[in-house]
């Protein structure tokens, strides 16, 4: 199930036209979960380097590494 589960996860990343995700938009790939299990996947994701962290500070999202123009993105936004 787990593996299923994220699996579903990263299909569901993988689709999204947005970069960064809220956790609760991840929970939207396994409806069926409860929050808490949703989240160990998710972290579980993240130490397996599938996912990754990214912070305004304030607020936490997660992303694809391979996503990893981060940098770009937001050098866009300040120009």
């Amino acid at each position: 199930m787990s593996e299923d589960a994220k699996n579903r996860i990263m299909e569901w990343m993988q689709a999204q036209k947005k970069s960064k995700q809220y956790f609760n938009e991840l929970c939207k790939a396994v409806p069926e979960m409860k929050m808490r299990d949703a989240k160990k996947l998710i972290n579980e994701l993240v130490a397996e380097g599938k996912l990754k962290y990214w912070s305004s500070g304030s607020t936490t999202m997660y992303m694809l590494p391979s996503a990893g123009d981060v940098e770009k993105e937001e050098k866009g936004m300040n120009e």
